[in-house]
């Protein structure tokens, strides 16, 4: 049995019994904090991301694919550029491009939750997701601006832009966690399935980012919806995996060739790699330098 209550770095589906209503679940504490490694994100930026992690483990497990999903976030504020990515397996990375100055501007004004999004995302931005799958290459994207005051509302104009489902969504996140829920309407008519959809709607409003940080999915479904039998489904594990690796950064140096390679071993006194995505940093010495390039010509080729 699990030591930890909130059953964290787990993704589960729920169903509201015999009514047209589904939805998912995430918690992240391990992923979330493995994530961030290397990462030393200002608090408003941190708090973005984590949402944004968060919220493309939702996408990813409302689809039957394999391969991964990018959620990614330009717009004109202090973060110009936002990327969370999720597999179909639930292995997930993200970063973010950010002004600092602005970022220390918005820390300063200590502005309501709302503004801090505007100002972080700005006034002119858009919200994609594309979806490449394994299979046969297929590739597909959806593409919706930035709406409302917060992430979770741009969530829910993608769904109603790219689906037409009528689904409700609440991220959060802080140093330790990060967590969302995502209901949705299926369409079969009926008017108790509306009274079912209303009451799924009004519990959300109940809902805060503490629940969803520091309680247990039980507590947070029965808050939510506490009129009606859910069934909560096995979860499935979450975690941090980036694509870089000790063996992708020898085959880059490798690519570089030895002169340019020995020219910053000689100016800096060793090659350092940082990958862009989880901020590793990946060092090489005078004697790994050396050995890397005697060995050079036993390498398999380069595949990109």
């Amino acid at each position: 049995m699990s030591s930890d209550p909130l059953l964290s770095d787990h993704v589960r589906r729920f169903i509201v019994e015999h009514q047209p209503v589904r939805g998912h679940w995430v918690h992240l504490k391990g992923a979330w904090r493995d994530l961030r490694a290397h990462s030393d994100y200002p608090a408003p930026v941190r708090s973005l991301l984590g949402q944004a992690v968060a919220a493309s483990v939702l996408l990813a497990a409302t689809l039957k694919f394999r391969g991964r999903l990018t959620l990614q976030l330009q717009g004109n504020g202090a973060v110009s550029l936002m990327v969370a990515q999720c597999t179909h397996d639930f292995r997930v990375r993200a970063i973010a491009h950010f002004d600092e100055g602005q970022i220390e501007a918005i820390t300063a004004e200590e502005v309501p939750g709302g503004a801090t999004f505007r100002s972080l995302a700005g006034s002119d931005g858009r919200f994609t997701v594309t979806i490449e799958a394994d299979e046969r290459s297929l590739r597909y994207q959806g593409i919706v601006p930035l709406t409302g005051q917060s992430l979770a509302e741009s969530l829910e104009a993608y769904f109603d832009a790219s689906e037409q489902l009528p689904t409700r969504v609440r991220l959060a996140a802080d140093d330790e966690h990060s967590a969302g829920l995502l209901v949705q309407r299926l369409p079969e008519a009926g008017e108790q399935a509306g009274e079912a959809w209303d009451s799924a709607q009004r519990g959300f409003e109940r809902l805060t980012a503490k629940d969803l940080l520091r309680r247990p999915v039980e507590d947070v479904l029965g808050r939510g919806l506490p009129a009606y039998d859910l069934r909560l489904f096995r979860g499935a594990p979450v975690q941090f995996e980036c694509r870089c690796g000790e063996g992708r950064v020898t085959a880059l140096l490798r690519a570089l060739g030895p002169e340019e390679v020995r020219d910053v071993l000689q100016d800096q006194g060793a090659v350092t790699v940082t990958c862009e995505f989880c901020h590793r940093p990946y060092r090489f010495d005078a004697e790994a330098i050396d050995a890397l390039f005697a060995d050079a010509g036993n390498a398999p080729p380069l595949i990109h």
